[in-house]
């Protein structure tokens, strides 16, 4: 029988990681410009309105889910938005396992909790841990009002402290509003695109915006090139602090539809549409979801929310902002437990559904987007490495992933009406580290698991049953690719395990 591999195996752990993605966020990377660009004035010093944040965040290593990547640290600078509570973004947050808040003159420090979190509307409300800490820290300061949604062409001002306490307001303006992603891919709020000329200064990785003295909105990124901010809207701003407010937040609603549009001519003809009418052609309905609860099917046609008509394109007009994408009517205009009606075309025939929105679970899709302060599953078996397929490991594939990872991993992202009947997540076999259980089976990796040992999987908890509950002397791994079986010694793939436990490895499973 062969010796196992010790030393020899761990690295071979190190070298078969799959490339990390990068953070999908974009800090307010700000380039000092030249004086005669800078538009910063100091007429008003806004001190007593913001604090600095400072986050430590470690993130879960998306290729070996066993350990953590290494630790990095942000700053921010936070409105006060009320009594001892600051905004921030919720990429300041993610993955945090510190907080801290700090006057700008650097005296007074106290220990920071999450109050409420939207990681899809990339927004924090924080708080101080010990209330000694937050009456010092907090002592003298006033919290910043809200003003009234700015128009296209209005001036703001962009708050940024220097680290010798100077404060620096930076002159703006609206170029457009548009609902856009920020943090998240796929996630799309209202957003102020303004047009400012950024100093580079401390504590700049998200900042408060003003207009008239009053807050109206959160830069989350800079566009140096172009001199572009992106700052999350007063709309947003103001429901999330709202619903924040009690303590229960329930975060902005999704009606969970998937669309296309209906400009071809044979496509509307084939919908039976008429032609002064829009609509949005609908070709996913999300399992459990707002729209299917209400009884919104695949193939329908969404003409209008609320009597609000949505063009050909995706658009309606908003009475102040203009033409904007129709996601707002639903995550923008109302809040999670609201009512309104949905226009639909089916077969021909106008009909109207009421529907009442709902939150959806990140953790109850087939593929989750984000898993933010969640250690992933996984399940290492004589060196196979078994994973659940989630939307940061997509993005592992690297820059171009979209084409790079496997069409049936895609597949599930994008369509997972199409698997939420036969599994709860997607479990594949990541890659096989050569061992002496895995003899043959090197180059096998990302197949999705169908079967082990005769059990059909479902999520990584079934597999690892799997696993356990068989009595004989090898396992058989079904895939479904082309019904490729894989056989496993037990004997050899246990020796292999417990070699990997001696040398480096903490777990060989995990499913939560």
């Amino acid at each position: 029988m062969r010796s196992l591999p010790t030393l020899s195996l761990l690295l071979m752990l190190t070298a078969c990681e799959p490339k990390k993605a990068e953070h999908m966020g974009k800090p307010a990377a700000m380039p000092q410009p030249s004086v005669a660009d800078s538009h910063a004035s100091t007429r008003t010093d806004f001190k007593s309105s913001v604090v600095r944040v400072s986050s430590t965040q470690q993130s879960w290593n998306a290729g070996q889910p066993w350990e953590k990547n290494p630790p990095t640290q942000r700053r921010a600078l936070a409105a006060i938005v009320s009594p001892q509570r600051v905004l921030t973004t919720s990429e300041m947050v993610g993955d945090a396992t510190y907080l801290e808040l700090e006057s700008p003159d650097g005296t007074h420090f106290a220990q920071a909790k999450v109050i409420a979190v939207d990681y899809e509307a990339n927004l924090a409300l924080l708080g101080p841990v010990s209330e000694d800490e937050g009456k010092l820290l907090f002592e003298h300061t006033t919290p910043l009002e809200m003003n009234t949604p700015p128009t296209i062409g209005e001036g703001v001002q962009i708050i940024q402290i220097e680290e010798n306490g100077q404060t620096i307001l930076t002159d703006g303006s609206i170029q457009s509003i548009d609902v856009t992603s920020d943090f998240l891919p796929g996630n799309r709020f209202l957003t102020y695109l303004v047009k400012a000329s950024m100093q580079s200064v401390a504590s700049s990785f998200s900042l408060p915006v003003l207009h008239e003295g009053k807050m109206v909105g959160v830069l989350t990124g800079y566009q140096a090139k172009d001199q572009i901010c992106n700052v999350i809207s007063t709309d947003i701003v103001n429901r999330f602090i709202k619903e924040a407010a009690d303590g229960d937040y329930q975060g902005f609603p999704s009606l969970g539809i998937s669309t296309g549009k209906t400009e071809d001519p044979s496509f509307r003809q084939w919908l039976k549409l008429n032609d002064q009418d829009g609509g949005l052609y609908i070709h996913g309905v999300r399992k459990g979801g707002a729209a299917q609860v209400a009884g919104v099917k695949e193939g329908d046609v969404l003409l209008a929310i609320d009597g609000h008509p949505i063009d050909r394109r995706g658009f309606y007009q908003h009475p102040s902002y203009g033409s904007l994408f129709w996601g707002h009517l639903v995550r923008g205009e109302k809040s999670t437990g609201e009512s309104f009606t949905l226009s639909l075309v089916r077969d021909g025939n106008p009909m109207d559904l009421k529907a009442t929105l709902t939150r959806e679970d990140e953790n109850s899709k087939l593929v989750p987007a984000y898993q933010f302060g969640k250690a992933p599953n996984f399940m290492i078996k004589g060196g196979l490495v078994f994973l659940e397929l989630t939307r940061p490991l997509l993005e592992a594939f690297g820059e171009n992933w979209e084409s790079r990872a496997p069409l049936d991993f895609l597949d599930a992202l994008e369509n997972p009406e199409k698997y939420e009947d036969k599994v709860d997540r997607i479990i594949f076999l990541s890659r096989s580290i050569p061992t002496p259980a895995t003899v043959g089976y090197e180059s096998v990796r990302n197949l999705v698991v169908r079967k082990v040992n005769g059990k059909e999987i479902k999520n990584m908890r079934g597999l690892i049953d799997a696993f356990k509950g068989n009595l004989g002397d090898r396992h058989v791994i079904e895939f479904a690719e082309d019904d490729f079986k894989l056989y496993l010694d037990e004997a050899t793939s246990a020796a292999v395990d417990a070699q990997l436990l001696q040398h480096g490895i903490s777990r060989l499973s995990r499913a939560e």
